[in-house]
């Protein structure tokens, strides 16, 4: 198979980066992703994990992927996926109260609304653990190979000036 290629924009402030997707360590994970995008939402910055971006969306996998190249300990440049319940980490300052909520949340289903949380790690340092679950295992799925020096810097203006109007998007380059 031939290399794919995706890229990662924080949209406002129009910073860019490519990433190299990891289909040999996680083809499950890959093929879903790359069959959904455009992917995107509003971003988040972490507040546990230390240096990572995240957007919110709708579950998109036909059937959710296996934890397949997994980490805890996630290094600059990393893309991972993670999936959640409404009720994993329903603190609302990290955004998945709402995200399950825009989905139908509890009211319209029975079943817990669910949110795919894709996250882009920028710099050394970072640590999967949440201090309402624990460790929280995330599958890395693609790399950034060009523009990691500039999404750095417009992720620590993020952390700074705030996360408010800008989104985070994924797309095939």
């Amino acid at each position: 198979m031939a290399d794919r290629f995706i890229e990662v924009s924080l949209d406002k402030r129009g910073v860019r980066c490519t990433a190299k997707l990891l289909d040999d360590r996680a083809p499950v994970t890959c093929a879903a992703v790359w069959d959904a995008l455009p992917l995107g939402g509003d971003v988040y910055h972490a507040k546990y994990a230390r240096n990572e971006i995240y957007a919110l969306v709708p579950p998109f996998a036909p059937e959710e992927p296996p934890l397949e190249n997994p980490t805890i300990t996630p290094i600059p440049g990393d893309l991972c996926y993670f999936t959640f319940t409404d009720t994993q980490l329903a603190t609302s300052s990290y955004g998945y109260e709402a995200a399950a909520e825009r989905q139908g949340g509890k009211a319209a289903h029975a079943e817990r609304a669910t949110v795919v949380d894709l996250a882009l790690f920028y710099e050394r340092n970072n640590l999967l653990i949440n201090g309402d679950a624990g460790w929280v295992p995330g599958i890395v799925w693609g790399s950034v190979v060009d523009g990691l020096d500039r999404m750095a810097d417009a992720c620590q203006d993020l952390w700074r000036a705030g996360a408010l109007g800008e989104t985070l998007s994924f797309r095939r380059a």
